[in-house]
């Protein structure tokens, strides 16, 4: 099954944390945050959303920075994904 994302809708899926820190300590799951980055999946086509032209700026593989509770979960296939507005998105990370 795909997600066809609509109007100016994104998917995304969040990437790992880093179970690690940079001395080499191991974390504990309840020790490390919610990831804020993650990969673009499938993006909207955009258009005319609550009475305002939209242009969609991301492409499928973008890696971006996203608010910390901002879309809806949904899990597809056993994999978990993020819907949310291209407005929600804070950056793109390079």
């Amino acid at each position: 099954m795909t997600i066809k994302p609509l109007a100016d809708r994104v998917v995304v899926k969040m990437v790992e944390a880093e179970e690690t820190t940079k001395g080499g300590l191991i974390l504990a799951g309840s020790a490390k945050e919610k990831p804020q980055i993650a990969e673009v999946v499938a993006v909207g086509p955009g258009g005319l959303v609550e009475g305002h032209e939209v242009k969609m700026l991301l492409n499928v593989g973008d890696h971006v920075l996203t608010s910390k509770y901002s879309g809806s979960e949904v899990k597809v296939d056993g994999q978990e994904y993020i819907i949310l507005r291209q407005s929600d998105i804070l950056a793109i990370v390079e």
